[in-house]
């Protein structure tokens, strides 16, 4: 019992020691707005990386549509917080455009898992395609203007919870019996089956899963930036999402969130660079994956174990008596 809760406790002492550091930073002003814009964004990519990555890196299925999850949450979250701008209201945004993410990723998943490889990533490119030109239609959705005046309801609380639960819950799935499925479907899909393996069932799983934490991440984007359009959720989003996703690795949470405080943190240093920002940029992002191809972690996870392996111990004094 006691090698169980250790662990468990020592991480939930990481996590509420670093959103009480962060909760004073911001109280005492060392953290202004600029630096939680960043913040926000970082989380938000966490988050939208750990989804594409359940998908992408542990399932094996290589998708280019998760900016289109991504917008039905935003919109989906913006429009209830406008005409409820309570936090209930928010809350209730968030949960419904994940609901509605989650269902459309289950009724176009259905289809197109059958595909594999190139073809896959056809078809989800074209879904989040479908999916921007629908908002860039709807009248509600107020076409290529997009919306403007959303209430901010995300702070560094709302923050923490949806990023620090996202990750959790992601990892708790991949655990479980279905995310050993997953996993299998990725290693082989033949073999997989040979032994029980529902494939379909569990790319479908991952699939809608990744949506519902695409959309949650969208929905925190809208009530924080004020303003969204149908541009922002374009194919260059789901790049971007997936860069660093293959940037971290392959099958590794840890690498995700690695890689997207890394991304962001070289995107704003490279601010004062604006004609070869994303020259240097994609420079960088060459180097790494010419030495680097598998990503910063391959497939690995960072635990408390492997961390006490590399910090170093100090060293006994000779007259110390062993236990």
């Amino acid at each position: 019992m006691k090698q169980f809760r250790l662990p468990f406790l020592a991480k939930g002492g990481i996590l509420v020691l670093g959103y009480v550091v962060v909760l004073l930073l911001i109280w005492s002003g060392v953290i202004n707005d600029y630096i939680q814009a960043t913040m926000v964004t970082i989380c938000i990519n966490i988050i939208l990386a750990s989804s594409l990555n359940l998908i992408t890196g542990f399932t094996g299925q290589f998708s280019l549509g998760h900016a289109g999850f991504m917008s039905i949450g935003a919109y989906t979250t913006a429009l209830v917080t406008m005409n409820f701008p309570t936090v209930w209201g928010f809350v209730g945004g968030l949960l419904l455009g994940a609901v509605i993410a989650a269902i459309i990723g289950l009724l176009i998943g259905l289809p197109t898992l059958r595909l594999s490889g190139d073809y896959l990533a056809i078809a989800t490119l074209g879904m989040a395609e479908i999916i921007r030109v629908l908002m860039l239609n709807f009248e509600f959705t107020n076409g290529a203007a997009g919306l403007i005046g959303i209430p901010r309801m995300v702070d560094w609380n709302w923050l923490f919870v949806f990023t620090a639960g996202s990750v959790i819950l992601i990892a708790n799935l991949l655990r479980s019996a279905p995310g050993r499925n997953m996993i299998a479907v990725r290693e082989d899909e033949i073999a997989a089956t040979s032994i029980g393996v529902n494939a379909l069932q569990a790319k479908t799983l991952a699939f809608v899963v990744g949506a519902f934490f695409g959309a949650l991440a969208g929905g925190m984007y809208s009530t924080y930036f004020y303003v969204i359009k149908p541009d922002i959720f374009g194919f260059l989003k789901s790049v971007d999402i997936l860069i660093i996703v293959v940037l971290g690795g392959l099958g590794s949470l840890s690498g995700s969130v690695i890689a997207a405080i890394l991304l962001a943190l070289i995107s704003t240093i490279l601010q004062d660079f604006s004609d070869l920002r994303m020259v240097i940029y994609g420079l960088i992002l060459v180097v790494i994956m010419v030495f680097r191809p598998q990503g910063l972690l391959g497939d690995r996870e960072i635990t408390l174990s492997a961390l006490g392996r590399i910090i170093p111990r100090l060293p006994r004094k000779r007259n110390e008596v062993q236990p």
